[in-house]
């Protein structure tokens, strides 16, 4: 049963950190993806809050390939730079980083650029971290505009930031920019460890506010190839069905066993989408 796109999954290449940019794509072609979420991160792709990496030669590899990178994703987890920075020299770089993100996702077509609230000093108030987050986001957003790029929102795990955990943390941030080029995504990560499911979030934000997911299995810990976990990939394909999503399903997988051996990874995962596509 047909449930999705060849074109809406994609690659994603955080798991290939141990491999050269070339061998990622190749290994891509290989598994049968179209698409691409490109991590932004060394050793595939330098950005900092001052440059980034020549977009020129990497859009002409990814081309040569029949591939096409739709979604930029700043790395913001083992850097310094994060959306709601407490020093204010590191907040004014933060964006800096940011807008530099925005710029290379224009250069290399991207549609979307993936966000998420930043995270609050545990020995502050919670209020002063998510306005800095926010404030960020906003302005962030007006940016993305002039780069006709959406900034997409993912919830995190509660080890992961102190803002944006749930879906009604999402929600909240989404009201309080109001937008048009500030969206949702789901992370099935955090969403299952919030203990929430793809049917609520298309209930709260609406259709059309979700515009990119990050759809892996999980425990629901793990950024699980499918397989791996205990997730219903046929039930959740079949709300995403129902409620018309477009958008890509990005293949964010974390956990490190995969990193030794990702491109048998992402075959096998990329098998367990097939009958969903024909």
């Amino acid at each position: 049963m047909k449930l999705i796109e060849r074109s809406q999954l994609a690659g994603m290449n955080i798991h290939y950190k141990y491999f050269s940019l070339e061998y990622f794509l190749d290994a891509q072609v290989r598994a049968g993806f179209q698409s691409i979420e490109l991590w932004a991160g060394s050793p595939h792709f330098f950005l900092s809050d001052m440059e980034y990496d020549d977009c020129v030669r990497v859009k002409r590899m990814v081309r040569e390939r029949g591939l096409a990178v739709k979604v930029i994703t700043p790395e913001n987890c083992s850097v310094p730079y994060q959306f709601a920075a407490a020093d204010p020299e590191l907040y004014r770089r933060s964006f800096h980083y940011f807008k530099k993100g925005l710029d290379a996702g224009e250069e290399l077509g991207c549609e979307i650029m993936a966000v998420h609230s930043g995270r609050g000093n545990l020995n502050e108030d919670r209020e002063e971290a998510w306005k800095r987050g926010r404030d960020m986001l906003a302005r962030l957003s007006d940016y993305a505009r002039t780069k006709g790029i959406t900034l997409a929102m993912e919830s995190l795990r509660p080890q992961e930031t102190n803002l944006a955990v749930t879906l009604k943390d999402v929600k909240r941030m989404f009201d309080e920019i109001r937008h048009p080029n500030f969206k949702a995504m789901i992370d099935t990560c955090a969403m299952g460890v919030s203990g929430e499911n793809p049917e609520q979030w298309f209930h709260v934000m609406g259709d059309e506010n979700i515009v990119h997911m990050h759809f892996v299995d999980g425990l629901p810990y793990g950024h699980l190839i499918w397989g791996d976990g205990r997730h219903d990939l046929a039930a959740w394909l079949k709300i995403l069905q129902d409620h018309h999503y477009q958008g890509l399903l990005s293949q964010e997988i974390t956990a490190p066993d995969y990193c030794y051996e990702p491109a048998k990874a992402d075959i096998r995962n990329y098998r367990k989408f097939e009958p969903f596509m024909k």
